[in-house]
């Protein structure tokens, strides 16, 4: 389950990392209200739907006085967006998050996952911040540092400091930037995440450390134990098929093909899909309705493949 901007950053400062004052806004009245609020003389408008390169595809605004703050949250509220994400049938914003805008120093990427091959979660950090993992991997792999943690041990103060003295960091901010990947750490592994993510972690030119952007996914199977989290689902930002299914016990993922792909038991669909695809057909969906199948649920699974 993924999580908007704001959503996330109000968790990640909860476990201590700095993030810019900023509001959540549902219409350009309400917008401008939020940047008189926050303060300041200029502020970023942002949408928020599920995906990244929002900026690219319009959905960030810079402004000036809280005037055009409402104008740019009325240019965008209600809109499609369409990034290189969300392929081209794009996300509605249904609102927009008002942040005060930083003087940056430096920008810096920061991200959390889960490393099947070691059993471990990796961190994975950059100079590079601002820009995907995916463009820093093809443009500037050598600005990649990776850093294994035991699940059993948690992350260490050493690697976090390690971490931080490989990016660069200017001694002085060494340990409040360690505290940030750390803090990063525990929200990962306390709220059953399977994704974080700082982009840009940036340090303002008055030698502040904050997560300027962010992003946060979180297991689906975790989630009947964490009700804080799963409360923050936005249904809006998701396939209304697989909504359907996830809502009624059944595992739907919505493809390119068109080829239906209906079994009882996960590895059976997998590998159906597999025979597709050696035939030379491309498979519509992935949907696993689970083992003691009945009429009932076969019929809601069919249901969900032409919503």
């Amino acid at each position: 389950m993924d999580i908007h901007e704001y959503q996330a950053k109000k968790i990640l400062s909860d476990f201590g990392i700095g993030i810019p004052r900023g509001g959540i806004a549902y219409s350009p009245e309400n917008a401008e209200y939020k940047a008189k609020e926050i303060g300041g003389s200029r502020w970023v408008v942002k949408a928020q739907v599920h995906s990244g390169a929002r900026g690219k595809a319009g959905g960030i605004i810079i402004c000036n006085d809280a005037l055009e703050v409402a104008r740019a949250a009325d240019k965008l509220l209600g809109k499609k967006l369409v990034t290189n994400q969300t392929g081209p049938s794009g996300k509605i914003i249904n609102r927009v998050y008002i942040e005060e805008a930083s003087d940056i120093e430096r920008e810096l990427y920061l991200g959390l996952v889960f490393d099947r091959g070691s059993e471990c979660i990796m961190v994975v950090a950059s100079t590079e911040g601002g820009m995907s993992v995916e463009e820093i991997s093809n443009k500037k792999p050598e600005t990649i540092i990776r850093s294994k943690i035991e699940a059993a041990v948690g992350i260490q103060e050493f690697q976090a400091r390690e971490i931080a003295f490989n990016l660069g960091i200017e001694t002085g901010l060494i340990s409040r930037t360690a505290e940030v990947i750390e803090g990063c750490y525990r929200a990962f592994s306390e709220l059953d995440a399977t994704m974080v993510e700082v982009n840009p972690l940036v340090i303002t030119k008055d030698k502040h450390v904050l997560a300027l952007d962010c992003k946060m996914s979180f297991d689906n199977n975790a989630l009947f134990r964490r009700n804080d989290v799963s409360e923050l689902r936005d249904k809006s930002q998701e396939n209304p098929s697989e909504v359907y299914a996830s809502d009624r016990g059944l595992n739907y993922v919505g493809l390119d093909g068109n080829i239906g792909n209906i079994i009882n038991g996960a590895g059976l669909a997998m590998a159906s899909m597999d025979m597709i695809k050696s035939a030379g057909g491309e498979p519509a969906n992935f949907l696993d309705i689970g083992g003691g199948s009945n009429a009932r649920k076969n019929c809601k699974s069919f249901q969900a493949c032409f919503i």
